[in-house]
């Protein structure tokens, strides 16, 4: 997903491509110097660069997957970037610093910029955290379903709710509330990116088009 995808409106019709094409694929009617009902806009990328990012749960498709393609079938790999952008991800292996791999990734910010005091020990929160004896495979065995990546990344923002005051996210409702938007953001854009990859031009009625 490397181009940009560009988003006009003509006569009603919400029209995706990669650049402004010369006629309306819809009607056939020239586009140069045409009014559209809203100008071309360049829609944002789902897909971020978690090394340069800070402070976030990041998502991105597990070293199982050699495409690294988020499908909506792919298993997922989830970690929790420092504030330089290491991201530390539970493994089989333990607690892992990743400095790169993560280069294509969901981003979901967990702290405000104007959050100081957080921003100023989180680093330390979470290298104390990733001590912990749960995280040791001498201590504690890796399970994909119970006992996972994401295990870790929860637990670890529970931590930090915790020292906030704030009550603890469960599974369910962190997925529902956080996760979701952000993927289902994702597989929109990325449906959308293939059909123009194929077919040149997409265009759909405004009511389809929601964000």
């Amino acid at each position: 997903m490397d181009r940009p995808i560009i988003r006009l409106v003509h006569y009603r019709r919400t029209v995706f491509c990669f650049s402004v094409p010369d006629v309306c694929p819809c009607c056939g009617e020239a586009l140069k110097g045409a009014r559209l009902t809203d100008a071309p806009v360049s829609l944002p990328r789902p897909l971020s660069h978690a090394h340069k990012t800070s402070c976030s749960l990041v998502i991105a498709p597990a070293e199982s997957n050699p495409e690294r393609e988020f499908d909506g079938t792919a298993d997922l790999h989830t970690g929790i970037s420092n504030t330089r952008g290491v991201v530390y991800n539970y493994t089989e292996g333990g607690v892992v610093r990743d400095a790169a791999g993560w280069e294509e990734s969901v981003v979901v910010p967990l702290v405000r910029p104007d959050m100081f005091h957080l921003i100023h020990r989180w680093d330390e929160y979470l290298e104390r955290f990733s001590h912990g004896a749960q995280w040791d495979p001498l201590w504690t065995r890796f399970d994909p379903d119970d006992h996972n990546c994401f295990s870790f990344c929860l637990d670890f923002i529970n931590v930090v709710l915790d020292v906030l005051g704030q009550t603890p996210q469960n599974r369910e409702s962190f997925t529902q509330n956080y996760i979701l938007p952000r993927m289902k953001r994702l597989w929109k854009y990325s449906a959308i990116y293939r059909r123009v990859e194929r077919e040149g031009c997409y265009a759909v009625d405004p009511d389809l088009d929601q964000d």
